[in-house]
């Protein structure tokens, strides 16, 4: 005891906001502002905890010239950068900050020093920094106010363009700087739009390629020539249906492109762009799923892409010459990402977990075909054997159409039908894939709950007609594909209908709203995690850069016919319907889903005799980060399960 509650000062003394747990309950920090959450049970958090303390890791970059890595990772509160020097070495920590770091470079020519991005509190205004092991020293680049995201490194090593929105805090312009010197940032481009973004430099350095996002299912290609200062359209607009380009890339010669795009295709293929002609040649027409992304090795010779199967990530590298593939590496079925070669053009590092392993850095030698994995994280003394591997399950919805998710199925000491959690993806764009649940793993293996994470219409990795099943007027379809995931709940021996709570995050949390709204006598209670109550309200006072990314999805609450529509199916307009218990989790300083779409959500139930438990961490934004939040949230969440899904 005495050894827990030296940690505890230290860790305060260090600025984090800790959950004490010396008394007989566990005792929230100043951060958080808490109703209606009755105390939790030190008993109850002593036998959750161990599945909070797993550990992730993901592969940030290679070193330019030595065969060492960088990765993010969390040792205390939050994610920072660390220096792995081989397989298997230890993780030495490079950033020590309170708030999270979100992406991280290496110097491209010398390994001098690392560029990363940071925000406070979870705002998302994303600063650029320079920290220079050498000294120790970390210089803050950008102006500390804006939103500065992405970034493309020059060939030569001495330039990085990136996206800032310093100009008017909407429109995301696009900028150049050397590093090493802060007074070198200039305007390249000025553009109108907050889904501006680089993604490479010319083999010359002369050019940028750009890109122009409009919604998930629009986006275009730039030219931009950087002596002239001429952007030319690549990718035409204005035809009959609308096209998405994304993940560009220039080829050898940098007479053409290499780019992902759903043109003439249900799915996003690989394709080369002949930039004279604008001729497409599609690389991947034989694998009938999207490609998720895509990294030219260093010398443009070799093409390594990930393929989304059936939520399941495939790696393939391809020889541009001869178009011959090296079989895929050997891995668990799960998810990869974070594609990045060395700069020996022969190693090709990823992130990779699967339902029973957190994410870790490896890496795969193409020439051997050997893969390696660079890093083991924890999961806190659990057996990931004891984890549940998920099954694909499909159900018909209202207009016939075929729905699917992931089941996880708790161990089979659990008999009977087992109550269920719906937890949907947010997005609304996202997709259900199977994955490490972290945390979730609890209610499976302590609580005997199944949950089901299902892919309603409008998720992504089902090609372009699917996804753009949900948009405007169409929006209550995929609620319906949750009434009919209900029913067929119901006719399912092994899992029971009567108790089922439903949760969510962003999207997914205004989906779970959503159907404690429309369908309360189908739940017994609802979570919802920095969810929409009403989308005229979220339209409105979501940052100015999203919002008009976000009206292309849910349609534009300006026209009075469409605002009409989405205040008529709004969740806090059928409020005096939602008669089941409901836990809302927010943060305070969430750019996405402003902290007055919970706020107006307490206040209508309170006053209709709802039981509604309220958390706010005023530290965190679009989701918790910080460890003792997250902790605090799960503890909760598990009180609220214990108390309304299982009695």
């Amino acid at each position: 005891m005495k050894r827990m509650i030296v940690l505890l000062c230290i860790l305060a003394t260090a600025g984090f906001a800790v959950a004490d747990m010396t008394d007989e309950v566990v005792k929230p920090g100043d951060n958080l502002v808490i109703e209606g959450v009755p105390a939790i049970p030190r008993a109850l958090a002593d036998e959750a905890d161990s599945y909070g303390n797993f550990r992730s890791a993901s592969f940030l970059g290679w070193h330019p010239s030595s065969r060492e890595m960088i990765i993010g990772t969390r040792f205390a509160e939050t994610t920072q950068v660390h220096r792995v020097n081989a397989p298997g070495a230890a993780r030495v920590q490079l950033t020590f900050f309170k708030e999270r770091i979100s992406g991280a470079d290496i110097d491209p020519l010398r390994g001098e020093f690392i560029v990363f991005n940071k925000d406070r509190g979870g705002d998302e205004n994303f600063q650029k920094y320079r920290y220079d092991p050498a000294s120790g020293k970390t210089t803050m680049l950008t102006d500390g106010r804006s939103r500065n995201t992405g970034g493309a490194w020059s060939n030569a090593g001495d330039r990085l363009a990136y996206g800032s929105n310093r100009r008017n805090e909407s429109d995301l312009d696009i900028h150049v700087m050397d590093p090493r010197d802060p007074a070198s940032d200039r305007l390249l481009l000025q553009v109108q739009g907050g889904a501006w973004g680089v993604l490479d430099w010319s083999p010359d350095d002369g050019r940028l390629l750009v890109q122009e996002g409009i919604s998930i299912n629009e986006s275009y290609l730039w030219l931009l020539d950087l002596a002239t200062g001429r952007k030319e359209l690549l990718t035409p607009k204005g035809g009959k249906e609308k096209v998405a380009y994304n993940h560009a890339a220039f080829t050898s010669d940098g007479k053409g492109i290499y780019a992902l795009t759903d043109r003439d295709n249900e799915f996003v293929r690989l394709a080369h762009i002949d930039l004279a002609s604008h001729r497409h040649t599609f690389l991947t027409s034989n694998i009938p799923w999207d490609i998720d992304e895509f990294a030219l090795s260093h010398d443009r010779s070799r093409v390594a892409f990930l393929s989304n199967e059936e939520g399941a990530s495939v790696l393939r590298v391809r020889d541009l010459a001869t178009g011959k593939e090296t079989p895929p590496p050997d891995l668990p079925l799960g998810l990869i990402s974070g594609l990045q070669w060395h700069r020996n053009n022969r190693d090709l590092g990823f992130t990779a977990s699967d339902p029973r392993s957190a994410s870790d850095a490896y890496s795969l030698d193409v020439e051997s075909g050997r893969v390696v994995r660079w890093t083991a994280s924890e999961l806190g003394g659990l057996n990931s054997e004891n984890f549940a591997t998920p099954e694909l399950v499909r159900w018909k919805s209202f207009d016939g159409r075929t729905i699917s998710g992931f089941l996880y199925r708790p161990p089979a000491r659990f008999t009977g039908r087992r109550p269920l959690i719906i937890d949907i993806h947010g997005g609304p764009e996202g997709q259900a894939r199977p994955s490490f649940i972290g945390q979730k793993n609890y209610f499976l293996n302590e609580l005997g709950v199944a949950i089901l994470f299902p892919n309603v219409r409008g998720s992504s990795g089902f090609g372009k007609t699917f996804l753009k099943l949900d948009n405007g007027f169409l929006r209550q379809n995929s609620y319906k594909d949750i009434a009919a995931l209900l029913d067929w709940v119901q006719a399912r021996p092994d899992l029971d209908g009567e108790r089922v709570m439903v949760t969510g995050g962003s999207y997914g949390g205004h989906m779970a709203l959503a159907i404690a709204a429309f369908y309360p006598e189908r739940i017994r209670c609802a979570v919802e995690v920095v969810g929409i109550s009403s989308l005229v309200t979220f339209l409105e006072n979501t940052s100015g850069y999203r919002r008009d990314l976000r009206r292309a999805e849910y349609g534009d609450e300006r026209d009075p016919k469409m605002r009409h529509f989405l205040l008529r199916i709004a969740p806090l307009r059928h409020s005096d319907k939602m008669r089941k218990p409901l836990f809302i989790i927010q943060g305070a300083n969430d750019p996405r889903v402003p902290l007055s779409e919970a706020e107006q959500m307490r206040d209508t139930l309170k006053k209709s005799g709802v039981p509604v438990w309220y958390l706010v961490a005023r530290d965190e934004g679009h989701g918790f980060a910080k460890k003792s939040n997250r902790d605090f949230q799960f503890y909760a969440t598990v009180l609220f399960t214990r108390e309304f899904l299982l009695k």
